[in-house]
C-alpha cells in the first residue's frame, strides 16, 4: 500500500493498494512501482509511505519484501527522494530502515496501533486491516431461509423475463424498468431514505428482483450509470431494446469514470450502493454472482481500491469465465489504469 502525503503538513492523499507479489515480481515489479509513483506524483505527494503486508513475522528477512522495497526505492527516488517503508507482519510491524535503537528486535506489536488517534478514527470510519487478501472482498452468506425466499422471487422474475421477451420489446422494457425500480428502492432502504423499503414489496422481493435483473446487460448498465454523478433519467431511458442514442450516452457516462478531464470522485452515497450489492451477493445463488461482483469491483476501483477490485473480479470470473465486463475491468487493472478523478488531481 502506497500513501501520498501532501503539502508541508503531510496530509494523507491518495492511498493505492497493489499485491506484494506484483510489486516484488522481478519482471513486472519495476513497472508496477513506476506506475504507483506516477499516480502519487499526480496526486501532489511531497512524501510517500510504503506499507508492505507480509502475513508473517515482521522481522523475517522476506525476499518479497526486499524486492518490493528495492523496486519502490528506485521508482520513488526522483519524485519523492525515496519512500519510508513499513513492514507489517501478522502480529508486529517495523520500519525497514530502522536499527535496533528505533524498532526493537521483532518489531513493535501491532496492538500498539489500536490505541493511537489514527487507529481510533479508522475504527469509527469502519476501516480495518484485512487479515488476508481474500478478506478484502468477503461477503457473508445470508441465512438459508432468506436465501431460499430470494431464490423463489428470482426464479419467478426470470420466468417473467422469458414471457416478456416473447411478448415483444415493450414488455421487456417494462420488465427492465421494474428491475431498476427495485434496485433504486433497495439502495434507498440501505441509506435509510426508503421509508417502507419498496412500497408494497418486501426486502426479500427487492433482492430477488434485483438479482434477476442484473443478469440482463441493460439493467446492469443502468444500475452502474445510476451510481454516477448527474445521471438524471439516463438509467431509465437506457432500458429500451432499441436505443442507439441512449447506448452512446450510457457509454459516454461510463467512460467518464476513466476520463481525467471530467472524472469525479465517488461521494458518500456509494456506501449504500455497496451495501445493496453485497446484500444481493449474500442472498443470491452461489456461483452465479458475476454481475454483482463485477459491479462491486468497479466501485472499488473507482474508490481507488485496486486490491479489493482484483479479488472481486477473481470471484466474478470464477462464476462466469466469459463475463465481458469482468474482463474489461481486469484489463484496466492489469494496465494500472487509475480512475479519471485520480489522474485529474495532478
Amino acid at each position: 500500500m502506497a500513501v501520498s502525503l501532501r503539502g508541508p503538513r503531510g496530509r494523507v492523499g491518495l492511498v493505492a493498494r497493489v499485491d506484494l507479489q506484483d510489486l516484488a515480481d522481478p519482471e513486472h515489479g519495476p513497472q508496477v512501482a513506476r506506475s504507483l509513483a506516477a499516480h502519487l506524483d499526480r496526486d501532489g505527494a511531497r512524501r510517500t509511505v510504503l506499507v508492505l503486508y507480509t502475513g508473517v513475522a515482521a522481522d523475517v528477512d522476506d525476499a518479497l519484501v526486499g524486492a518490493a522495497a528495492a523496486h519502490a526505492a528506485e521508482a520513488f527516488d526522483v519524485p519523492f527522494g525515496g519512500a519510508d517503508v513499513l513492514v507489517v507482519g501478522d502480529t508486529s510491524y517495523r520500519c525497514l530502515a530502522c536499527d535496533p535503537s528505533c524498532c526493537p528486535p521483532g518489531g513493535r506489536p501491532s496492538s500498539d496501533l489500536q490505541s493511537t488517534r489514527t487507529g481510533a478514527e479508522m475504527v469509527l470510519a469502519g476501516s480495518v486491516v484485512a487479515p488476508e487478501r481474500a478478506a478484502l472482498a468477503r461477503v457473508g452468506g445470508a441465512p438459508t431461509a432468506a436465501r431460499r425466499a430470494v431464490a423463489r422471487v428470482r426464479r419467478r422474475r426470470t420466468e417473467a423475463r422469458a414471457r416478456a421477451v416473447a411478448s415483444g420489446p415493450r414488455a421487456l422494457t417494462r420488465w427492465r424498468a421494474e428491475s431498476l425500480a427495485a434496485w433504486r428502492a433497495l439502495v434507498a432502504a440501505a441509506d435509510g431514505t426508503g421509508g417502507g423499503v419498496g412500497g408494497n414489496l418486501t426486502r426479500i422481493a427487492l433482492l430477488g428482483r434485483v438479482e434477476a435483473g442484473l443478469a440482463d446487460r441493460r439493467v446492469r448498465d443502468a444500475v452502474l450509470v445510476a451510481t454516477l454523478p448527474g445521471a438524471g433519467s439516463l438509467p431509465e431511458r437506457a432500458l429500451a431494446e432499441a436505443g442507439p442514442a441512449e447506448d452512446a450516452e450510457v457509454g459516454a457516462a461510463i467512460g467518464r469514470l476513466v476520463d481525467p478531464t471530467v472524472g469525479e470522485p465517488p461521494d458518500d452515497s456509494l456506501h449504500a450502493v455497496r451495501t445493496a450489492l453485497e446484500d444481493v451477493v449474500s442472498h443470491g445463488r452461489r456461483g452465479a454472482q458475476a454481475p454483482a461482483s463485477t459491479l462491486l469491483a468497479t466501485l472499488a476501483w473507482w474508490q481507488g481500491d485496486g486490491a479489493r477490485a482484483a479479488v472481486l473480479l477473481d470471484r466474478a470470473l470464477v462464476d462466469d469465465p466469459s463475463y465481458r465486463l469482468g474482463h474489461l475491468m481486469r484489463s484496466a487493472l492489469d494496465a494500472g489504469l487509475a480512475p479519471g478523478w485520480v489522474r485529474r488531481t495532478g
